[in-house]
């Protein structure tokens, strides 16, 4: 049997089920703009409750919580970089945010994991060099991991969802 599956969906990432979804959060993990604060929103407020007592992230890490109110069981949430034309470690953080979310996936058991598009939005990653990044992470650590078993990738626009579709093609 193939290791891991990778899939590529558009649409709302809330409303996927699967075990786990992944928020784009901010170092407060408190909710924000873009999928972060459609994830709380629809998580509901407990999400915020237990967002308090995790005292933050650090950009390049990650942190679990129940799902809540989602379909998905749970929640990870990671803060990428903000893109400052690329002198600022930025890959290596991006990439440390699916190496970390990963982990926390096997480390939890959770076989299904949904991805929007890390520090694409208002963090300015370039979106082709980000999909590239998430791509290989992904394709490194299913290969040598039994969970997950599916990886999602959310793609809430047609621009992103064509530059992960002729990565795919690629593989």
């Amino acid at each position: 049997m193939e290791k891991g599956s990778i899939e590529l969906f558009k649409g709302d990432i809330t409303t996927l089920d699967v075990d786990v979804i992944v928020n784009a959060a901010n170092n407060s993990l408190l909710g924000g703009g873009g999928v972060d604060r459609a994830i709380h929103k629809a998580a509901g407020p407990e999400l915020y409750t237990e967002c308090l007592g995790l005292d933050g992230c650090k950009t390049g890490e990650a942190k679990i919580t129940k799902g809540y109110n989602l379909k998905a069981r749970h929640i990870i949430h990671t803060v990428g970089p903000v893109w400052h034309g690329g002198n600022k470690n930025e890959t290596d953080l991006l990439a440390s945010c699916y190496q970390s979310s990963l982990k926390l996936a096997k480390e939890n058991k959770l076989k299904t994991i949904a991805f929007p598009g890390i520090s694409t939005g208002l963090y300015g990653f370039p979106k082709d060099l980000a999909a590239l990044i998430a791509l290989n992470e992904v394709k490194r650590f299913i290969q040598k991991n039994p969970v997950p078993e599916k990886v999602i990738f959310v793609t809430f626009d047609d621009e992103n969802f064509k530059i992960y579709r002729k990565l795919l093609d690629k593989c």
